[in-house]
């Protein structure tokens, strides 16, 4: 996760260096790609957040393999293990890992919705970037050379928010996915962890009766 995150701000440094930042912001007359620029950055604040909450998580199943959980955490894997500490039966022990299979997945759904969110925001800047394009020809009262120059000019304006908002929108999206798909790896790995060692657990506490 930590170097995904150093090469996507890797990524945003290069291009604020290189103007492309401003460039999408100074030719977007729908001010849509800095919407959807502005929600890709909190949205990724919001996955570095879930990552630590994560990381945590992952940290405390490790620690399960010396026998027990550190002491003072919050994490749902601790807070698992302190509910199934007083017993291990099947049926009660089945609803508590697919309850903190579901509180773990959960965490990532409203990423999930985002990344939808960013991509509709793009077409929705496609639409009206062709709207600003075709808007002039309805203004058209004859054919000259400096009518047609100015509506040239105003069509490559609507032309130019329909590819940019686009642009942003399904670079913006793609890496979100990607990023929340990382976390869901990870979530799905710590599960089957955390389920291996309960039932692990639980298999050694039926032989010892």
């Amino acid at each position: 996760m930590l170097v995904l995150l150093g090469v996507i701000s890797f990524g945003v440094f290069l291009a604020f260096q290189y103007g492309f930042v401003d460039l999408f912001v100074s030719a977007d007359r729908s001010y849509l790609s800095s919407v959807i620029l502005t929600m890709y950055i909190a949205l990724t604040m919001h996955w570095v957040w879930v990552g630590w909450l994560l990381s945590r998580d992952i940290n405390d199943a490790a620690s399960l393999d010396g026998g027990s959980v550190p002491s003072g955490t919050a994490s749902l894997t601790s807070d698992l293990i302190e509910r199934l500490e007083s017993s291990l039966g099947g049926a009660r022990r089945e609803r508590l890992l697919s309850l903190y299979y579901d509180q773990l997945m959960n965490r990532h759904a409203f990423g999930h919705f985002a990344t939808d969110v960013l991509l509709r925001l793009g077409l929705l800047g496609t639409i009206i970037g062709f709207i600003f394009m075709l808007l002039p020809v309805a203004d058209i009262k004859d054919f000259d050379g400096a009518v047609m120059q100015r509506l040239l000019a105003s069509m490559s304006g609507g032309m130019a928010v329909a590819l940019y908002t686009t642009l942003a929108g399904l670079v913006s999206s793609t890496l979100l996915r990607f990023q929340y798909h990382v976390l869901d790896s990870a979530a799905v790995d710590l599960a089957n962890r955390v389920s291996t060692h309960v039932e692990t657990r639980a298999g050694l506490g039926v032989d010892e009766t």
